[in-house]
């Protein structure tokens, strides 16, 4: 495969899932935002979410206050803001297009019919200033649903070549970013200095987080009981059978890089790369995290997934 090809199917598989977080993360932090203060209605959770999503500086450049309206125009609809869910399905179905040869025509229609859709979205939530709500919440429940009509399509239609393992790969990097930057972000930003943790506050807060990520009801399952910010941190970092945390993403990258060794013959540095972060992630408990520090846990891990980000590139993805 042309490294041109793979490069389009990586990013495109990582701007779907990037939207699909954008989606998630706006949605609780509106939850909380509504939430008395006695409740968690902290009055920090936009500032949060932007850090969270890693455009905090690019919206401070540009705007001297955060308020709930800008900062969901900012994230949804700003063409300033790179990682905007608008300028992610427009960069999504850039790269399908330069690939649709290689996509099935199910993935292909759930990408095209999104973008067409998110015209209409546009004209009706894209200007600043109030927020309909009831209009917002279709808008990203339209976001969520086309990045599981993609991923989808993509797991029941794509053969088991290198361009499925390009497209997934790019997703499972993807997610193991969102999912570390949102812990570390909830635990280090939501959480005010005067809260214990495991208080009433918190307990709202790690809620929230378990929403976003579609996984209160698993948490329920496996470990019946009350919310701890602890058993929440285990099912996102360390849980193989939960897909969205870090040790699920990184079996699954370490077993598509393995694929993709294999059929091009030789391995490189991403493979130990990704193999070396799964070590660690099965050897680690999370009382040794939080005893060294979770911050410190995620932002190395946050560091880690990056530098794999460009071992993949100049292994993969650059001619």
């Amino acid at each position: 495969m042309l490294s041109r090809t793979a490069d389009n199917l990586y990013w495109l598989a990582r701007y779907m899932e990037r939207a699909d977080f954008l989606a998630r993360i706006i949605e609780a932090t509106q939850r909380l935002s509504t939430l008395p203060t006695a409740y968690g209605g902290t009055g920090s959770e936009w500032e949060s979410t932007l850090n969270a999503a890693g455009v905090l500086e690019d919206y401070e450049r540009i705007f001297t206050e955060i308020t709930e309206a800008d900062a969901i125009h900012f994230l949804a609809f700003d063409s300033r803001n790179p990682s905007s869910i608008q300028n992610c399905i427009e960069l999504a179905r850039t790269n399908a297009r330069a690939v649709r040869t290689a996509l099935t025509i199910e993935m292909w229609q759930s990408i095209n019919t999104a973008w067409l859709e998110l015209k209409r979205y546009e004209s009706s939530l894209g200007a600043n200033g109030s927020v309909d709500r009831i209009e917002l919440s279709r808008f990203l429940d339209f976001v969520k649903k086309t990045s599981l009509d993609f991923d989808g399509s993509a797991h029941r239609t794509m053969l088991r070549n290198d361009a499925y393992w390009f497209s997934r790969l790019g997703l499972y990097v993807e997610r193991a970013d969102t999912t570390a930057r949102m812990l570390d972000v909830k635990y280090h930003v939501l959480l005010p200095e005067t809260e214990s943790v495991g208080g009433t506050v918190d307990y709202f807060q790690w809620t929230a987080i378990l929403r976003a990520v579609s996984a209160l009801t698993a948490y329920h399952w496996v470990y019946r009981g009350g919310i701890k910010p602890w058993l929440v941190a285990d099912l996102l970092i360390l849980r193989p059978e939960m897909p969205r945390s870090l040790h699920s993403c990184y079996e699954n990258i370490v077993r598509l890089l393995d694929s993709i060794s294999r059929a091009y013959g030789r391995q490189g540095p991403s493979q130990r790369q990704a193999r070396s972060v799964l070590t660690r992630l099965e050897n680690a408990s999370i009382k040794e995290i939080f005893g060294t520090g979770l911050h410190e846990f995620l932002t190395a891990f946050v560091e880690d997934n990056d530098r794999l980000g460009s071992s993949i590139a100049e292994q993969y993805l650059i001619d």
